[in-house]
This record gives structure tokens, C-alpha cells and sequence, in this order.
């Protein structure tokens, strides 16, 4: 079996992101072709309530998904938090992380780093994303100076 990890996304005032409602959506099939799964939703309060956790929740409910199958990780405010919280939820060594193509690539750097057994799982794209993929580029050096950091002090 596996967990699945659903990285948070912004809720804006009037609801989920259309990017927390895209990787909700697509987590919910997973679950549905492998019900057994569990699902970690990842994500603190932002600018506006609920958490990213919280209302990820009440999406895959709305879709279907059982309840108990749900686990809230509803600290975390960014990536390498969404991951390595939810990472200490997971009850199943396998981790398949939820997140969009364009950030893909730093969410399995950050998965490495704390070890796990992970690959990512996205959502077919709607659009270029171009303005992500720029903040993408920045992000993944930033993390690597960062989590390379985290490894000579440790």
C-alpha cells in the first residue's frame, strides 16, 4: 500500500485555489484506484481559513473518499514542511506525492533529503504555468542551499 502525500495550496477568500482544488481532484483518483491508500493532506492556515488541510479534506469527502482514510497535516507552511510533516504521518513506506509538474522536481529533492521512498504523481497541466516555472527555478536553488546546509550542520 501506499501514501499518498497532497501538498497544500493556497485557499483563497472564496475557496480552495484552483491549484489545491486541481491536486485534491487528482489525489481522489488515486485513492479511488487504490482504496486502501491513505492520504496525508498537507497545509497550515494561510491568509484565509480554513487550513489547506482542512479544506482538502472536505473535497475528497465531497469526492468520495472515506474519511478514515483522511490524516491532516495542518502545520506546515511550504514545501519541505508539507513533506517532512506529512512524511511522520505516513503509514506506509511508500509515498507518492501529489504536487503540479512544475514543482515536482524540488518536492522529490526535498523527499530525498529526508530519506523516503517517494515519487511524484501530477495532475495533467492546464496552461504554461510560466510565472511557477520562473519561482521554480529560484526555489530549487534556494532548497539546495538550504538543505545543504541542513546536512553539514547534522
Amino acid at each position: 500500500m501506499q501514501t499518498i502525500l497532497i501538498l497544500g495550496a493556497a485557499v483563497w477568500q472564496n475557496g480552495p485555489s484552483p491549484t489545491l482544488r486541481r491536486r485534491t481532484a487528482h489525489a481522489a483518483t488515486l485513492w479511488h484506484a487504490q482504496p486502501g491508500a491513505q492520504i496525508v493532506a498537507c497545509g497550515g492556515l494561510g491568509a484565509h481559513p480554513p487550513t489547506e488541510a482542512a479544506a482538502m479534506r472536505e473535497m475528497l469527502v465531497a469526492d468520495g473518499v472515506r474519511d478514515g482514510a483522511i490524516t491532516l497535516e495542518d502545520q506546515s507552511t511550504n514545501t519541505l514542511e508539507n513533506i517532512r510533516n506529512g512524511a511522520r504521518l505516513a503509514t506506509f513506506d511508500t509515498i507518492i506525492i501529489v504536487t503540479d509538474r512544475y514543482h515536482a522536481r524540488r518536492a522529490l529533492m526535498v523527499a530525498r533529503h529526508f530519506g523516503l521512498d517517494a515519487r511524484a504523481n501530477c495532475p495533467k497541466p492546464k496552461g504554461w504555468h510560466i510565472k511557477q516555472r520562473l519561482r521554480e527555478v529560484i526555489a530549487i536553488l534556494g532548497y539546495k542551499l538550504k538543505l545543504g546546509a541542513k546536512r553539514q550542520a547534522e
